[in-house]
């Protein structure tokens, strides 16, 4: 919801400040998914702002949940007729997360990654990235979902830093006490390893989490798989990631998409050990494998034998390591899956 419009409305139409603070507080602390919900306000006043505003920014479509009720995915349609998605998820029961997108699209082509086969699209402005935060709290309302919902995953549709601005913008939002009041240890920003925005998170947000995906440590691979790497290899991610840790101390999440026949052997096991040993801080890394999803193109994930054996080869080179549980597949709400059906 765009908060200076509601202002302006209150201002234009000569009504008293403690109606904005009405409307923000049914709005944010109650998840009213309507004007006509607020019930501390005059019935025409209520009608009235649902003719000339909408809390959310865009129109949900259609919202799918797993058998076990444990996921859920949600397809939203903007203003302007492009399609997100976005999924609410319980890995811990009690505790919820969102994954949020940040793009429409993806203009980094990785080639495991459903957004990117897509192509590029357009950056969600911080409202279509918040909106998403509003739209899941009015449906758990709404469906009575019990349990805290704390948490937040940028790990949806497109690549964050690449739109930095408005992700700056929105996690201001997402951080206010007086909107979201998320906390910032609560909050992670999973990016494909665009150096730039690395640094500016470090400075900008020292106290969220961080993830990189990073799917090979050998270059010539890594660039087979996230074009990206022919721009920002590992050597350039590297340093993002040393001074990443000497501003915040904070430990980094290794994205590593366990992908059967291709980054699975012991050689690629070996390379991931000699890199992130190659970190003066190899403690604050910690390697999260991750089963492949299908996403449209010819890889298979790799087998559950292997993927522990590659954990336990990491652990006994004394590297943090888990493999990372996966929910959402049957919905196609699972990492790297969320395309949205994007119109470009």
């Amino acid at each position: 919801m765009q908060i200076n419009k509601l202002s302006e409305f209150i201002e234009k139409n000569n009504l008293p400040q403690y109606r904005l603070k009405q409307a923000i507080k049914a709005v944010y602390g109650e998840a009213v998914a309507d004007f006509s919900e607020i019930t501390t306000m005059p019935q025409e006043l209520r009608e009235q702002l649902g003719r000339e505003l909408r809390i959310l920014s865009f129109t949900p479509l259609e919202v799918l949940a797993a058998k076990d009720r444990r996921s859920f995915k949600a397809l939203l349609e903007l203003a302007d007729g492009r399609r997100i998605e976005t999924v609410l998820i319980s890995a811990v029961a009690g505790h919820w997360s969102a994954c949020v997108s940040s793009q429409t699209g993806c203009a980094l082509a990785c080639r495991f990654c459903a957004t990117g086969t897509a192509g590029p699209g357009r950056n969600l402005r911080a409202e279509e990235i918040c909106d998403q935060i509003l739209f899941w709290r009015q449906y758990r309302r709404q469906h009575k979902i019990v349990g805290s919902f704390s948490n937040i995953v940028f790990m949806g549709m497109g690549e964050p830093f690449l739109n930095y601005g408005e992700l700056k913008k929105s996690i201001i939002s997402l951080l206010d006490p007086k909107l979201f009041d998320f906390s910032a240890r609560h909050i992670s920003v999973s990016t494909a390893g665009i150096p730039a925005g690395i640094k500016s998170l470090a400075h900008d947000f020292p106290q969220l989490n961080l993830a990189v995906s990073l799917v090979s440590a050998i270059d010539e691979k890594r660039s087979e798989l996230m074009p990206v790497n022919r721009q920002f290899n590992l050597g350039q991610v590297k340093l993002a990631l040393d001074h990443y840790f000497t501003v915040t101390k904070r430990k980094v999440f290794l994205e590593y998409i366990m992908l059967n026949g291709v980054n699975d052997s012991p050689e690629d096991a070996d390379k991931l050990t000699e890199f992130i040993r190659s970190f003066g801080r190899q403690d604050l890394l910690h390697v999260n494998l991750i089963r492949y999803n299908w996403s449209g193109v010819n890889f298979k994930p790799a087998s559950p034998a292997k993927t522990r054996q590659f954990k336990d080869y990491l652990q006994s080179n004394k590297i943090s390591a888990t493999i990372r549980q996966s929910l959402g597949e049957e919905i196609s709400a699972a990492c790297g899956q969320l395309a949205g059906n994007v119109l470009l």
